[in-house]
């Protein structure tokens, strides 16, 4: 199961470059596995059903059973699809020197000097004037070169990257003023560089996932903050029968990074719009919406830390969870994570039907601790939440790392949560 669900996410994270790739390759596998996309701005069927819907980088997707009522309850896994990185800027193409470089501007929390020396691709959306969206790619096409040794002989006592300076890739050589960068990115797309209306383009690592270490105990990728997740709920959905007791329901965020105050991300509306409109298809009463919405539960599932070896003082003594040995239940007192005690009993009988070990997980006192979508859907629905995810090492680089055998357990979790014995 490890094996061939590791080069699964390899796939899945190779397919998904942007947040709107990921949304889009989340989709063919729904479309793959039964479940019927739905327009927005359409009616929407209201029997029992497979069903997903798409709004630009995120997505959810439902399974509702047979003779649901309204108040109805959901058991919802959350996730986010975008990770740290850079963003095209509005005149993209920059250069000097002879150079052609990429104007960029930084997008979440990347660690900076992880991006340095990789062979890098852009990829995102383009929207002409006539409201059409192109996803696009370049693969292996630009690079954040760092200085050599011999012109900063200082650099290996502390390197320190200026964000508007040293943060500018290079794609190629030649004037500026013969280089076009929006239109070559919509010659790939097959559209007329004078159509491009808008556009939404990141930087993305384009090495594939990789299994190594003894026993191949590792594997490393970019961006598995957090579509590790994103590929575990979407394991966890397709495998979901339709359920006499509640509406399983997996929703992959955008712009989680950035703090989710978007239409698309967790702040916003559209997990709400989406389960209002489930409930007003059963002919929900508000009384029983608010009555469904008490029984249900939140899975808000993002990537954690696992103890490093070379930094043990930045985490809890007592709480050292180490990748291999499980999940994460993720736990702070000043609420950045939603779990209570409550929450933790159900996480630990989805992890007991599905026979997996899980750890705790705390910050350092003297750490600040992050925070997820999980205290935003809580917030915002008052639906009973729960923080968990994968230790990763490595967080927020352009290339993370955690254990074989987790994306695995946190699969099994998820589906046992989706469907409860």
């Amino acid at each position: 199961m490890t094996e061939s669900h590791i080069g699964d996410l390899a796939a899945f994270i190779a397919a998904s470059p942007s947040s709107f790739h990921a949304a889009e390759e989340s989709a063919r596998r729904l479309e793959a596995a039964g479940f019927h996309r739905l327009d927005e701005t359409a009616e929407w069927p209201t029997d029992a059903g497979r069903r997903f819907v798409v709004r630009d980088g995120a997505l959810i997707a439902w399974v509702q059973p047979d003779g649901a009522a309204g108040e109805i309850p959901f058991r919802i896994v959350g996730t986010h699809t975008d990770s740290p990185g850079f963003k095209l800027k509005p005149k993209p193409t920059t250069g000097a020197h002879g150079w052609l470089q990429a104007g960029v501007e930084v997008y979440g929390g990347p660690l900076l000097n992880s991006w340095l020396d990789r062979e890098l691709e852009l990829a995102g959306r383009l929207v002409t004037t006539t409201g059409e969206q192109h996803l696009v790619r370049t693969g292996p096409f630009l690079r954040f070169p760092q200085l050599a040794i011999h012109l900063d002989r200082g650099v290996n006592d502390g390197l320190r990257l200026d964000p508007q300076q040293h943060m500018n890739p290079v794609f190629g050589l030649g004037d500026v003023s013969s280089a076009d960068l929006i239109g070559h990115l919509a010659t790939l797309a097959g559209i007329r560089p004078t159509d491009v209306a808008g556009y939404d383009i990141v930087v993305a690592d384009t090495a594939p996932g990789q299994v190594f270490g003894l026993d191949g105990a590792f594997f490393a990728a970019g961006r598995m903050d957090n579509l590790v997740s994103v590929h575990a709920g979407l394991a966890a959905i397709t495998a979901a029968p339709p359920a006499a007791g509640h509406v399983a329901v997996f929703a992959a965020f955008d712009h989680e990074e950035v703090g989710s105050a978007t239409r698309s991300g967790a702040a916003g509306p559209f997990l709400s719009d989406v389960l209002a409109r489930i409930s007003d298809g059963l002919g929900a009463t508000e009384s029983q919406r608010l009555r469904g919405f008490a029984s249900s539960w939140c899975f808000s599932a993002d990537a954690g830390h696992s103890v490093h070896p070379n930094y043990a003082e930045r985490h809890d003594p007592a709480n050292r969870p180490v990748m291999g040995s499980g999940p994460l239940l993720k736990i702070n007192a000043q609420q950045r994570y939603a779990t209570d005690a409550t929450g933790a009993a159900e996480w630990a009988r989805a992890c007991a039907q599905a026979g997996v070990a899980y750890q705790e997980f705390v910050s350092n006192n003297t750490v600040p601790c992050g925070s997820t979508i999980g205290p935003l859907t809580a917030t915002r629905l008052g639906i009973r939440t729960v923080d968990i995810g994968v230790p990763l090492l490595s967080m927020h680089s352009a290339r993370e790392l955690c254990s074989v055998d987790d994306p695995a357990s946190l699969a099994a979790a998820l589906t046992a949560f989706l469907q409860p014995a």
